[in-house]
């Protein structure tokens, strides 16, 4: 599913700023951006995602600023070296100034420390992560709603299939044993019968028809789980449409197929749909 978190802060001159975003994929992939994080932070962001979100393809970027403190050095031993060999080398024996010895190599130091805040970052980035996760929860409510809608149409449509069949049913008895009847002049009427029935049971739906609401209360049972599976949904909507698939074929009758297409199409839509589920 798709989602957005943001997060910032500044703290004891700790700058940082959190984005995190995410798009639909088949898996989870996890990519970070950052100017300023070691590993430790890096496996401790993947970890925390990692549990909260399980398909998608998440895009973190941070951006991180940390107090620097400077401490400058001077090494003494080196710089009366320096002065005692200058002093017997130089005729003129002037005393050295700063700017004579602060570009020597190892005489005058500069050393700087960044400290990371790291409790600050990691603050920040389970607030982002939060406000990510509820803009998911937020689309996966509204995509629920939109299944939800779908299998009652489905419904609508199996109750239509189903009424219709029965009547089908004894329709085609009647035609099929009338044709063998002008065809044949002395016949035995019950073996017509029994093959008559078996033509007409080749149309019959009624064990698709029970697959298909079988597989729509499955669905129904798992969009209303509190940690429903996409991928178990997307499962049970390919076996709903090998069955309606297998449906529009047996039918025969205009209204009953135009139904069972209907029905294609919403399992497509679902299908579209349940790619935004993780």
């Amino acid at each position: 599913m798709t989602g957005y978190g943001l997060s910032s802060s500044v703290e004891g001159g700790s700058e940082v700023s959190i984005e995190i975003k995410g798009v639909n994929h088949r898996f989870l992939e996890i990519s970070i951006k950052s100017n300023d994080i070691n590993n430790e932070i890096d496996q401790y962001i993947r970890s925390v995602v990692g549990k909260s979100v399980s398909r998608g393809k998440v895009d973190i970027k941070i951006k991180f600023k940390s107090p620097v403190k400077t401490k400058y050095s001077i090494n003494n031993k080196l710089l009366k070296m320096l002065q005692n060999t200058a002093q017997d080398a130089l005729v003129n024996k002037e005393s050295l100034k700063f700017s004579d010895v602060k570009d020597i190599p190892g005489i005058f130091n500069i050393e700087t420390d960044k400290k990371t805040n790291i409790r600050l970052l990691k603050r920040e980035f389970n607030k982002a992560l939060k406000d990510f996760t509820d803009s998911r929860k937020k689309e996966g409510t509204k995509i629920k709603k939109v299944i939800d809608k779908k299998l009652k149409g489905i419904n609508v449509l199996v109750s239509k299939i189903l009424k219709s069949s029965k009547k089908n049913l004894d329709r085609r008895l009647k035609v099929y044993k009338q044709k063998v009847i002008n065809l044949i002049e002395d016949f035995d009427e019950e073996r017509a019968s029994q093959e008559i029935a078996l033509l007409a049971l080749k149309h019959d739906v009624s064990e698709e028809l029970d697959r298909i609401s079988f597989h729509v209360n499955s669905l129904k049972d798992e969009t209303n789980k509190r940690n429903s599976s996409g991928k178990k949904i997307d499962f049970v909507l390919q076996e709903l449409f090998r069955e309606s698939n297998t449906l529009s074929v047996k039918l025969d009758d205009s209204n009953s197929k135009s139904s069972a297409l209907d029905m294609k199409l919403l399992i497509e839509e679902m299908r579209e749909q349940i790619q935004n589920v993780e």
